[in-house]
């Protein structure tokens, strides 16, 4: 994982994510937990929420590998896939 500064601390830092190799995207992760968890009697979004906030790998199942996949992810990379998800969605959609 890497911040770069360009020296001022009012400037915009940029993130540049460590990658994980071997773990797919963060897309195709979150689904194969978000079944994993589900065929185990799990509430999966609370579960994938539970993890992204805390860390904690034991809100994930071992089932399928789950754990040890979403682990593999950056969790900035997992934050950084839901966001773009969801505004992609909410650009075209109706706002309340």
């Amino acid at each position: 994982m890497t911040l770069h500064s360009r020296g001022n601390d009012d400037e915009t830092r940029i993130w540049q994510g460590r990658g994980a190799e071997g773990a797919g995207s963060p897309r195709e992760v979150l689904i194969h937990v978000y079944h994993a968890l589900q065929e185990k009697g799990y509430n999966p979004i609370r579960q994938i929420a539970s993890f992204i906030v805390t860390g904690e790998p034991a809100y994930i199942t071992a089932h399928q590998n789950a754990r040890s996949m979403i682990t593999k992810l950056d969790r900035d990379e997992v934050i950084e896939e839901l966001v773009r998800y969801y505004l992609a969605n909410q650009a075209n959609s109706p706002t309340d």
